[in-house]
């Protein structure tokens, strides 16, 4: 097989491109942040890793060449689906994978409408995600929470363990806050760089999360808003950090003497509710 490395910078992308094989294959390009699964025994257990109940369509996000997209083609239960970016990606993908047919979205999943697709459906979404807009993918799950039940696929591992983490953990943060209020969270397995092409610098985790059956008695909107504001100050105690939350006058609640990563999804409702009753009351 003949191969040619190639490192340049093209000045309408910025984009470097990675050692590429003449064999039909895509190129990784660096501004996606694509680094293609090559390990088919791992693309397999991803695929797995979502229990597709309740169910009819499966989104996959950013499938590349296809690695893990043809063992979701295999469950004959589920209608798979692709959202990708990339056009060489698209374009690979439909002269291997016939079968997707008009099922290939060739668009940015962050702009993407569900709606526009699968009108009010329920679908599950898994992936390989890219490193470098993985949080923006999960803070898109949650905002249409209500139409996607299951998710989960590859992150980086530090991103995986976050959204996983208890509280009291040093990782514990934002999202591991909102993902746990809406759903239960598992970590499933490591994945090391060497089954990457080309191999990312650091360890990929994989998890899935199943939306709970009851939503928290709160708007997500003051859920997220408190949240961040706790974090956005994570050392200070919320009695500090949540000063520019306006807290109603001569409100006192003992969660206030915590700091934000001591506080659970439940205890977080149960005190930005206070504080929501206190304005009321005031």
């Amino acid at each position: 097989m003949q191969v040619t490395y190639f490192l340049w910078e093209t000045p309408e992308t910025k984009d470097y491109l990675y050692p590429m094989r003449f064999d039909g294959q895509v190129r990784a390009k660096k501004h996606l942040g694509q680094h293609f699964l090559k390990d088919e025994s791992i693309a397999e257990r991803i695929a797995a890793v979502v229990p597709f109940e309740g169910v009819e369509k499966v989104l996959e996000i950013g499938p590349g060449m296809g690695v893990m997209t043809k063992y979701l083609l295999k469950n004959p239960s589920i209608e798979t689906w692709v959202i990708e970016i990339d056009e060489e990606s698209v374009s690979y993908l439909q002269a291997n994978y016939n079968q997707l047919s008009a099922r290939i979205l060739q668009e940015d999943f962050l702009k993407w409408n569900p709606s526009k697709t699968f009108e009010d459906a329920p679908f599950a979404l898994i992936g390989n995600f890219p490193y470098n807009i993985s949080s923006q993918i999960v803070f898109k799950v949650l905002e249409e929470r209500h139409q996607i039940p299951l998710f989960g696929g590859m992150f980086q591992k530090e991103v995986a363990k976050r959204l996983c983490a208890p509280p009291g953990n040093k990782t514990y943060g934002i999202l591991s806050v909102l993902c746990q209020a809406y759903y239960d969270l598992t970590y499933d397995f490591t994945v090391p760089p060497t089954v990457f092409n080309p191999p990312p610098k650091v360890e990929s985790g994989v998890m899935h999360m199943v939306r709970k059956s009851k939503d928290p008695d709160i708007s997500f909107a003051l859920l997220k808003r408190g949240v961040k504001a706790a974090f956005g100050q994570r050392r200070k105690t919320l009695r500090n950090a949540l000063k520019v939350l306006n807290l109603p006058v001569g409100f006192d609640h003992p969660y206030l003497s915590k700091r934000a990563e001591q506080l659970s999804h439940a205890e977080f409702v149960e005190l930005l509710n206070a504080i929501e009753d206190g304005r009321t009351q005031s």
